[in-house]
């Protein structure tokens, strides 16, 4: 008898699934010379080269149907957007659905094709026709491995059938050949759980023998954008009358826009506008899935992946809202309360773009996610699981703890370059913010007020001078603190991809303790830390009504036991890191407001040389009132959309030059 012996290696490595196929089971000793001739075997075929066509040729589908690599073996697409927008977003008579009664509806949640467009998203298995097939042969098809995700459809007369037991193949289909339609019904959340691998079995039967063959595909992995994919469509939130008295955050919305066409972006604005939380880069990452489709163009689903932030009610707003064709919406939740919320918001997710280092490849780029190392807390442990079983991104984790929000987009960013590489690392530095104002000291100017904003709502402007600034209890201290902590989390990067002293792009930033508002009676009041990390409109109504806002260098105020904690910071002039990407060669930074000399601001020309050497063009746009005091900037209240059409195996991965 002959079988098949399947290997299984590493499911969660960088995508290494082997499985070597020995032959097809033919399940009769071999007949007399007097009996019947044997039937012709069972073939079943995938897309295993992935150029969308099913070959039932002698083609190269037809070898190695039982082997999954990186570069080769049938891919099927976790099917789960809602290609004809039938899923609900509200209860009988209005009743708001529960989070998991969002998600549990998709196209793979009912046992229908809905559409062409449903229709699609399935990846296409055959059968190669077996002419010599007596009358009354009969076949079957059943799901082997990966049975509880995975469904299967059968074309008949142009419409999709689910495959169930009771299903069977008549002879006249299996002598014309049958199209099987495939769909997997979720994401891979934890390979131990599932490693995303379908096996599926095609079994004839006729007189007294069987023969059967199998094919094996898996779920496209999960993928996280990267920078050297190109921005399509930005997303903001869009604050009511109420939430935005001033009108500043609608201006930010009308800026933004220009910028984005300017660069070249066509789609218009994604405004999230119905729960008011400002931060549209933390409750939500865009990612995407992708497999060949049959017109051998890319197939591609956006997925959502929703912070893991239970009762973050902007995530909602991603089922409500954007939910739809060839939309998907994925969120992971630990099934305990989050150990640190801040850490779980989106903004402390970034992506490496491709790399590889020695034996490690990461064609589709690696995740970056920030930690609080002198505490232990990390992210969720279920929202890292499901990251890194995709196979191809295992996130690698920075220290943040020196940060009082905590997420990696508050120092790093990666830049376009032409390079062999292809990328640089931009990287906040405090010593060189340091050194901006130390130099306009000693050239006279330390009277000079430290910031050039005007005041909100006819409050006078801010009065601190550079003198004052560097005169603070703790600012140069806390910047050094900064520095040494970039440098530390640089070394780690430096290891994980080789990147050199000579790739990294160096952004003139400083970091203060300090975060206050006064307002028109006099009154210094914090701005509470938790604005960015627990989400909503960045600053308080009991703030925000009252006029000016301040940031002070080096302040500190509080309980004794506060004044021990970890020193942490936030942004004191607006971290020009902390942008957008809007194009190769345009980035959209927040703007400076620093010290005007010589009718020009320090940091900006500083930040626009930066960045000029790294051949990006820097506009600004004013976040001061709308994200800064709130410890955010630009990036922090926006999101992308990036382009999704390259094939992640075909992806390029440069060498460590």
């Amino acid at each position: 008898m002959r079988t098949h012996r399947r290997i299984r290696t590493n499911p969660a490595g960088p995508v290494a699934l082997v499985l070597a196929a020995v032959g097809t089971v033919l399940a009769a000793p071999s007949p007399p010379a007097s009996a019947a001739p044997p039937i012709a075997r069972a073939d079943l075929r995938a897309d295993v080269n992935r150029d969308g066509r099913v070959d039932v040729t002698a083609g190269s589908d037809a070898t190695d149907e039982d082997t999954w690599s990186l570069s080769h073996g049938a891919v099927l697409l976790p099917n789960i957007d809602d290609d004809t927008k039938r899923c609900p977003v509200t209860g009988p008579g209005g009743r708001p659905l529960s989070d998991a009664e969002l998600a549990a509806c998709n196209d793979a949640s009912d046992t229908k094709v809905n559409g062409s467009a449903d229709a699609a998203d399935l990846a296409r298995v055959r059968s190669v026709p077996i002419r010599r097939l007596p009358r009354g042969a009969k076949g079957s098809v059943k799901v082997t491995a990966g049975a509880a995700y995975t469904r299967v459809f059968v074309k008949r007369a142009g419409d999709w059938i689910p495959i169930t037991p009771q299903i069977t193949l008549s002879a006249a289909e299996l002598r014309s050949g049958v199209e099987f339609g495939v769909e997997a019904t979720d994401v891979i959340r934890d390979t131990r759980t599932w490693d995303g691998r379908t096996v599926i079995r095609l079994t004839v039967a006729a007189r007294d023998r069987t023969t059967s063959d199998s094919v094996t595909l898996r779920v496209a992995p999960l993928l996280t954008h990267h920078h050297l994919q190109n921005a399509q469509q930005v997303m903001v939130t869009k604050l009511n009358s109420n939430e935005d008295w001033s009108g500043l955050q609608g201006k930010f919305v009308t800026d933004l826009k220009r910028e984005a066409e300017k660069a070249g972006i066509t789609r218009p604005l994604v405004a999230f506008d119905k729960y008011g939380d400002a931060w549209a880069q933390d409750f939500v990452e865009p990612a995407y899935v992708s497999m060949t489709g049959t017109d051998g163009r890319p197939r591609v689903i956006r997925v959502m992946l929703r912070s893991a932030q239970p009762g973050r009610a902007a995530g909602r707003e991603l089922f409500e809202k954007l939910r739809g064709r060839d939309v998907a919406v994925v969120q992971a939740f630990d099934r305990s309360a989050p150990a640190d919320w801040s850490l779980n918001s989106m903004g402390n997710l970034e992506t490496i773009p491709p790399y590889t280092r020695g034996e490690d490849s990461f064609p589709a780029g690696r995740i970056i996610m920030g930690w609080r190392k002198d505490s232990g807390k990390r992210p969720s442990a279920t929202m890292r699981t499901l990251l890194k079983s995709q196979g191809l991104q295992d996130p690698l984790l920075l220290d943040t703890s020196w940060l009082e929000v905590g997420h990696v987009d508050e120092f790093v960013q990666f830049l376009p370059a032409d390079t062999p590489r292809g990328w640089r690392i931009g990287v906040a530095d405090p010593d060189a913010g340091l050194q901006l104002l130390r130099d306009a000291q000693s050239a006279g100017h330390g009277g000079t007020r430290m910031f050039s904003v005007p005041g909100l709502g006819g409050s006078p402007p801010l009065e601190e001078t550079i003198d004052q600034a560097l005169a603070s209890r703790h600012l140069a201290a806390d910047n050094a603190m900064a520095a040494q902590r970039i440098a530390a989390n640089l070394e780690v990067l430096k290891g994980a991809t080789g990147v050199t002293e000579q790739e990294i792009v160096r952004v003139p930033a400083l970091y203060t303790r300090g975060s206050m508002a006064r307002t028109d009676s006099g009154e210094d009041v914090h701005v509470p830390r938790l604005t960015r990390m627990g989400g909503g409109t960045p600053l308080p109504d009991g703030v925000k009504k009252n006029g000016q806002q301040r940031r002070l260098a080096g302040d500190t105020h509080g309980s004794a036991a506060a004044a021990r904690a970890t020193v942490t910071t936030s942004a004191y002039v607006p971290g020009a890191v902390n942008g957008i990407l809007l194009s190769r060669d345009r980035y959209l930074a927040p703007r400076q407001w620093g010290p005007v000399i010589g009718g020009k601001d320090i940091f900006t020309q500083a930040v626009t040389a930066a960045y000029a050497r790294a051949g990006l063009k820097v506009s600004y746009i004013d976040d001061w009132y709308t994200y800064h005091l709130g410890m955010g900037e630009v990036h922090c209240g926006t999101n992308t959309l990036r382009d999704a059409s390259a094939a992640w195996w075909r992806s390029a991965s440069p060498a460590t030059p």
